[in-house]
């Protein structure tokens, strides 16, 4: 039997009644429903175990369904799996047992305790009372990451069979202390393409400049460029394109006690005013990009 909870838990694709915009947009993180099993594992309390949580991103791009796009949204969190990472960079130090020779135990991200299955939390809090066994990490990776991805795969590619072309926003939040190094700057955003590899530059500068209109202080892939999944699914020469964003948490969230800041809907109106215009601005560059192939 799974340690989780019933697969239907698991997330969700909440579905426009048509889709007419080609993006998928993609809430990996903001997961908020915790195991009775997992918690009982952990060494957290209730309100430190979600410091890892994109707190209510899911709620924020809650309507881009309305827009015309589908919301891919885990329901399970980060700190207990996380699918913005490969399927099993895994720490063997955590784990009773031998984890699979393909394992990539060696990466920075593992070592720094934020691999598939997390050792920490923010601010460097170890999640788990002991060692896990191994079968735990790999019944995650086969009950909940592999039909993730699957189902991201699908949407994607139904996008890009319908429209031409995809685009995938991975949907973050970040802390709020955030600077970018060198400047100083503390962002409102950052819009992350794996400098230049996963999104038509012409789109990534548009995403920056739509937001900077809209007031706000924008970095671009420092310190965060993407993840896997922004790496693995951008194919910006195939019409598949990926960025992610990230959007400073202080903006809408108590980063103490994690309750919604009076500001919260209208924070998420705004961020639908650029999410509107910035699927604007990707039918017109569909549009150019096909004349130009013809």
């Amino acid at each position: 039997m799974s340690e989780h909870d019933s697969d239907n838990d698991l997330f969700e694709v909440r579905e426009p009644e048509i889709q007419r915009i080609p993006f998928v947009f993609n809430s990996p993180h903001s997961g908020r429903r915790y195991s009775r099993a997992f918690l009982e594992q952990s060494r957290l309390d209730a309100l430190s175990i979600r410091r890892s949580e994109d707190h209510y991103v899911d709620e924020l791009f809650g309507c881009v369904t309305d827009l015309g796009a589908p919301l891919l949204m885990a329901h399970f969190p980060r700190a207990f799996l996380d699918v913005n990472r490969e399927p099993y960079e895994l720490d063997p130090r955590m784990f009773d047992g031998q984890l699979p020779p393909y394992a990539n135990i060696g990466s920075i991200r593992v070592a720094g305790g934020l691999g598939t299955v997390p050792r920490l939390v923010a601010e460097n809090m170890d999640i788990y009372k002991g060692r896990l066994p191994v079968e735990q990490a790999l019944d995650r990776v086969e009950t909940i990451y592999k039909p993730y991805h699957a189902c991201l795969r699908k949407l994607i590619a139904r996008t890009h069979v319908e429209f031409g072309l995809s685009v995938l926003v991975d949907c973050h939040s970040m802390p709020g202390n955030i600077r970018v190094a060198g400047s100083g700057q503390r962002p409102d955003f950052i819009i992350g393409d794996r400098y230049g590899t996963s999104l038509s530059p012409d789109l990534s500068q548009a995403a920056v400049s739509l937001l900077e209109e809209l007031g706000f202080s924008v970095a671009r892939n420092k310190p965060y460029a993407g993840g896997f999944i922004t790496e693995h699914y951008g194919r910006p020469a195939r019409g598949l394109h990926a960025l992610q964003i990230e959007i400073n948490r202080s903006l809408y969230v108590d980063e103490t006690t994690l309750e919604k800041k009076p500001q919260f809907s209208l924070f998420a109106t705004t961020l639908r005013s650029f999410l509107s215009a910035f699927s604007l601005y990707v039918e017109k560059y569909a549009d150019s990009t096909a004349l130009a192939a013809e």
